[in-house]
């Protein structure tokens, strides 16, 4: 099935997410401002239903959030009334971290898009993501241990690989909250953008990725994902799938064709040069010079006399 025959995903039952699909993309747009995009079970259950659907027809993901009282905002975290309301047996079933974990798994890249708070469960939302882009206004961190609970979705050890463990203690032992040059700074964000260019700059690093062989880039993404110790095995086994892949075979003779076409480029031009130059140093062979000329001149004369 092409691209373009692709099923798009049927959101029509969706509350907390607004979606957008193309053939090679989908936004989902976290959508509960009056709450500040906090994030609940129904928002849990539609972005199961998102990654249903992009792991049967593999798409980037762009996760973005809305406006909420005239400011961005991404998400303010897990909803309190109904975190509060949880109990062990909901904590064992890992309500937001099989989902985030899922989000993390997705055979395409996911590329956050982070605008004001994200807090609590919009930060570790924001963690799963290959990508988070920013605004200057974003706030960002792991306030759990002050309302006696860890973040269990996935901070505890997504930070640490992320950007250490010392600047991922202060967040999750301290409840540091970062702004978005401190998470910049400390590779939490890709790039800082202002707000009102945030979703061009999240689709324009999407159409770099769509301009990338696919199957590299799911490969790419997995192998990436791989423990240390399945390197460099695993490596090879990836490449000798994609050394038989058409795409590699139609992309490289592409890549030739193209530098063939540079240097021929070139290169004829100097092969015309060397012929024009030929021409008119065999033109000046043929014409006499002035000095002949006159020499000749004078022959003919002294013959005629």
């Amino acid at each position: 099935m092409s691209a373009a025959e692709t099923p798009t995903l049927d959101d029509s039952g969706f509350s907390t997410l607004r979606i957008t699909e193309t053939a090679d993309r989908l936004h989902a747009q976290l959508d509960r401002p009056e709450v500040r995009n906090a994030i609940d079970a129904t928002m849990i259950t539609e972005l199961h239903a998102v990654c249903a659907h992009l792991e049967h027809h593999p798409k980037l993901l762009i996760l973005s959030g809305t406006e909420s009282g005239g400011r961005g905002i991404f998400a303010s975290g897990a909803d309190i009334g109904q975190l509060r309301e949880r109990r062990r047996a909901d904590a064992l079933r890992g309500v937001n971290s099989t989902a985030f974990e899922r989000l993390a798994k997705l055979p395409m890249p996911v590329i956050a898009a982070l605008d004001g708070f994200a807090l609590g469960g919009g930060a570790e939302l924001a963690w799963a993501a290959d990508f988070r882009l920013g605004t200057p206004a974003v706030k960002i961190g792991q306030p759990e241990t002050g309302l006696g609970i860890i973040p269990a979705a996935g901070a505890l050890w997504r930070l640490r690989e992320l950007a250490g463990e010392g600047i991922a203690k202060e967040i999750l032992l301290a409840g540091r909250i970062l702004d978005a040059q401190e998470a910049l700074d400390h590779g939490l964000l890709n790039a800082v953008h202002p707000a009102a260019e945030l979703l061009d700059a999240a689709h324009a690093l999407a159409d770099r990725i769509a301009k990338q062989d696919p199957l590299a880039v799911r490969i790419s993404k997995q192998v990436f994902s791989m423990p240390r110790e399945a390197h460099p095995q695993v490596d090879n086994l990836a490449q000798a799938i994609l050394f038989e892949s058409e795409a590699k075979f139609e992309r490289m003779q592409a890549f030739l064709d193209r530098r063939d076409a540079k240097t021929a480029g070139p290169a004829a031009d100097r092969d015309e040069a060397s012929t024009d130059q030929a021409q008119i140093s065999t033109d000046q062979a043929s014409e006499p010079t002035s000095e002949q000329g006159h020499e000749a001149s004078e022959r003919t004369s002294g013959d005629n006399e």
